[in-house]
């Protein structure tokens, strides 16, 4: 049983249930302003798609990002996305020269990832009881399990799935544990991971995977890129030590079982393009958008203390 630990940055933002009543719309504008991105459609156009005035699509927006849709769409243009992954680029060659993880000086939360032994791989989970809940968040409804050792799942769901599907993927990631309903259970993790005022600093969240060595590996490198970071499959697997492997760490990336703490949607293409995403592309979009603001801004606020 071997344990790493990394930093992530705490979401400094409103309650997840405001916010998750929001997530339909944004996500739709964010889709309409990537789809129609070389026309540069004014506010009042993406207003009208989501079927509001210009002033509260404008207040919505703002809520959700922390900036105007006008500036969000350009944290997504190609051109940006490179200029990102150099910058991610060079932040974790320095982190690598003075023996600190380049996340730890963006992010504010303990992430500690305990990966299962290989006998407890094998057994699937036999004699582990698995609490989960259905809860908002940002970017729509998640999924989040977790046992006495630590978040052992969260996935993002479809509005269109039926609930009885839900629990399904958690399933097949465990197949011989014991699997309990229990969102009272997971609440307070949900608040930590989207609501600033219960993310505390300095009190580790415990992960505990079930994988491979190599995915084991691969998911924390992961976790090694900043909030507002990107990195490339080519990149990943040079940072794991196999840099022939890109397919392979691709898979892995694919194959992650805890979203959003452990960043798979931070890896896009070598073009600049944010490639798919398990739990859809404009999801992916509103994630790494979202992030890039939040990074900005907490630069900006660096910037002002210093002065």
């Amino acid at each position: 049983m071997t344990t790493t630990t990394a930093l992530v940055r705490r979401a400094s933002i409103p309650s997840g249930d405001v916010l998750a009543r929001d997530y339909a719309r944004i996500a739709r504008a964010i889709e309409y302003l990537r789809r129609h991105a070389p026309a540069q459609p004014d506010l009042s156009a993406v207003a009208r798609h989501v079927h509001l005035s210009e002033y509260h699509f404008q207040r919505l927006f703002t809520r959700w990002a922390g900036v105007s849709p006008k500036r969000f769409l350009q944290y997504l243009t190609v051109e940006q996305a490179k200029a990102r992954l150099a910058r991610s680029g060079s932040v974790l060659e320095v982190a690598d020269g003075v023996g600190l993880s380049g996340s730890g000086r963006l992010h504010e939360l303990f992430v500690t990832i305990e990966a299962m032994s290989p006998g407890e791989f094998k057994a699937g989970g036999a004699g582990l009881i698995i609490r989960y809940g259905i809860h908002d968040s940002p970017f729509g409804a998640c999924l989040i399990a977790a046992t006495p050792r630590g978040i052992c799942g969260m996935h993002f769901l479809e509005c269109e799935r039926p609930r009885e599907e839900d629990g399904a993927a958690l399933r097949r990631l465990w197949p011989t544990a014991l699997l309990k309903l229990d969102a009272a259970a997971t609440a307070p993790l949900a608040e930590r991971l989207f609501d600033s005022v219960a993310a505390y600093p300095g009190r580790p969240l415990s992960l505990l995977v079930r994988g491979t060595n190599f995915q084991v590996q691969v998911w924390r490198a992961l976790l090694e890129v900043p909030v507002g970071g990107l990195t490339t499959y080519r990149d990943l697997a040079q940072r794991v030590g196999h840099p022939a492997a890109a397919r392979a760490v691709g898979n892995a990336v694919a194959s992650n079982p805890i979203a959003w703490l452990i960043p798979c949607h931070r890896v896009i293409r070598e073009t600049g393009e944010f490639g798919n995403y398990r739990w859809g592309e404009p999801r992916k979009a509103a994630m790494l958008g979202w992030e890039a603001a939040q990074a900005t801004a907490a630069g900006r606020k660096a910037v002002e203390r210093r002065l």
